[in-house]
């Protein structure tokens, strides 16, 4: 029987989405100034500066093919990625997640699976393919 994982739930904006926490080196608001990039690809919003450490700060939208314009207030920072953030509007909780729960029929390049919970679905994405 696989292990239940503990994963960051977070939005982008009405869809619910998260990544396994191991994934997840810390969480910070959005408010430092966002540098753009001249030339960088379309998912790269820009750079900021946390604690004097260059951190690249990426769109997830556009490699999910979510529509909207970024409201990002959060970044969430990945660990197993050299100083990179994904821009996300809000986190929420750390929920556990049973993979035998996970519909993998959803399961894309960029995605895991969908996991239902009460009410909604929340789209299991793979960090790996964000950035």
């Amino acid at each position: 029987m696989a292990e239940e994982t503990d994963v960051l739930e977070f939005s982008l904006g009405d869809d619910r989405y998260c990544i396994d926490i191991a994934h997840v080196d810390e969480i910070v608001d959005a408010t430092e100034d966002v540098t753009q990039i001249p030339n960088a690809d379309a998912n790269v919003v820009g750079v900021v500066d946390l604690r004097g450490e260059t951190t690249t700060v990426v769109d997830p939208r556009v490699r999910l093919g979510v529509d909207g314009t970024p409201n990002g207030k959060r970044i969430v920072v990945l660990s197993d990625h050299e100083a990179t953030g994904l821009l996300v509007d809000d986190v929420h909780e750390v929920e556990s997640a049973d993979p035998e729960t996970v519909d993998e029929s959803a399961a894309s390049e960029t995605t895991r699976g969908v996991i239902r919970r009460d009410d909604r679905f929340v789209v299991w994405v793979k960090p790996d393919e964000l950035v």
